[in-house]
């Protein structure tokens, strides 16, 4: 079997906003994958703006920043309790959200974009997702 035939291509979508831009780079229904997996994404924050402000009823997630820096809040939504982390591409660190914990990230850079990827546990699904005011 040739290597054009073993290899696939796949278009994705870019979907910009005034904040900055999101990308899928797995949405979990990609041919050959193992029976259970959830989809990764890149985010970008414009200076001074924010990406998420939500949590998940079910879907754990994995966040890094590989450009720029990011102050993330998160709340566990039953206590209350928050947190504030600075995340930055210089020194990686991976945050781990389980369901129920709120997060933000906030590009606190004047001059440079904020990049993230996530890795979420579920493919995307909008009953699983809680709109929460961390940030107005």
């Amino acid at each position: 079997m040739a290597l054009l035939d073993k290899i696939r291509i796949i278009d994705r979508k870019l979907l910009p906003d005034s904040r900055g831009w999101f990308l899928k780079v797995l949405n979990g229904m990609e041919e050959v994958l193992p029976a259970h997996t959830g989809e990764s994404y890149i985010t970008m924050a414009l200076p001074g703006e924010w990406r998420a402000n939500h949590y998940h009823y079910k879907t754990a997630e994995w966040f890094t920043v590989f450009k720029g820096t990011a102050k993330v809040i998160l709340e566990d939504v039953e206590t209350k309790e928050r947190a504030e982390v600075i995340i930055d591409a210089a020194a990686p660190k991976t945050i781990f959200a389980p369901a129920g914990i709120a997060h933000v990230f906030i590009n606190i850079s004047k001059a440079e974009e904020m990049i993230l990827i996530a890795y979420a546990a579920n493919t995307y699904d909008p009953a699983d997702t809680c709109l929460y005011n961390l940030v107005d």
